[in-house]
């Protein structure tokens, strides 16, 4: 993280629908916080709706969404959807889990920024989201 940020980036990390494995998005809320980052997890079996209710209240930088269920096309549909009936689509959004790369492009479509496949370096999802979040 430069030095010239004045407050710690805020990051949600949110684990929607069915899926019931967490561990690899508490390793990565993990890893952002070592990286100096401030991290809200929702916990396991959130809705979108309730995903997009905590940025807000929380006042997130980036939101990182881990799905590893196979319904990642309709959660994050419903979420980018939520974002932008909140005016808040200007927040990230950063996806990650099993997803298949023919699905990648949609999402991107959908607007989320990124997609971290299995095999991402925490490394390189911790300095993307420093360069993504301005000082």
């Amino acid at each position: 993280m430069t030095d010239l940020r004045k407050s710690p980036i805020r990051v949600l990390v949110a684990k929607p629908g069915l899926d019931g494995h967490d561990r690899g998005a508490k390793v990565l809320a993990h890893a952002m916080r070592e990286a100096g980052m401030e991290v809200i997890y929702t916990g396991l079996r959130q809705t979108p709706e309730m995903i997009v209710n905590v940025a807000l209240q929380e006042d997130v930088d980036v939101i990182c969404v881990s799905v590893l269920s196979g319904a990642h096309n309709i959660l994050f549909a419903e979420i980018m959807a939520g974002m932008r009936a909140q005016a808040a689509d200007g927040i990230p959004v950063l996806g990650g889990g099993v997803i298949p790369d023919q699905d990648i492009a949609l999402l991107k479509e959908l607007g989320v920024r990124e997609i971290f496949t299995p095999g991402a370096s925490l490394t390189a999802i911790t300095s993307y989201i420093e360069d993504l979040v301005p000082a």
